[in-house]
């Protein structure tokens, strides 16, 4: 009997993505990162194995000392039971340690701080939400983004027709 190579195995420690929020980082300035935890129905968790998710029109709100996840759509499955009505867009409940969202809830009430989800992630069989408290950016920083990232991509060019 042949034995398990370890390199084969999938490793079960890191978090495996769901959906990512790119638009966050390009209209942020991430100051600091959460995860939390979803409720979420049974259709919900089987969409989210089929990656039907969009998570960048999605915003963070406290409502009752409580986070809500609000916008962040997923789309039903066509196999999905015909006893449940599905709402693509319904409000899900992140779940956080108290003193962990009372420290956020200091912190957007700040000028300026907003709460956004980053991405959606599998981590030992469960769901969870990055989330970032931000900063958003100003017009001339995502000019300066843009123009960062296309300076990087000509240099890499240049580097890349360099080595031939």
């Amino acid at each position: 009997m042949a034995k398990a190579n370890p390199e084969n195995k999938k490793s079960k420690g890191l978090p495996s993505r769901i959906a990512e929020n790119k638009k966050a980082l390009f209209n942020y300035h991430i100051e600091d990162r959460f995860e939390a935890g979803m409720v979420l129905e049974g259709w919900e968790v089987k969409a989210l194995r089929a990656g039907k998710v969009q998570l960048t029109d999605g915003y963070i709100v406290i409502r009752e000392g409580e986070l809500y996840l609000i916008g962040c759509q997923i789309n039903p499955l066509i196999s999905a039971s015909t006893h449940v009505r599905a709402d693509t867009a319904r409000t899900k409940k992140l779940l956080m340690h108290k003193d962990e969202i009372e420290r956020l809830i200091g912190k957007v009430d700040q000028r300026g701080f907003t709460l956004v989800p980053l991405n959606l992630h599998w981590k030992n069989g469960r769901v969870k939400c990055e989330i970032a408290l931000a900063k958003g950016k100003a017009e001339y920083d995502k000019r300066a983004t843009v123009k960062d990232r296309e300076g990087k991509l000509e240099i890499e060019r240049a580097m890349k027709s360099r080595s031939r």
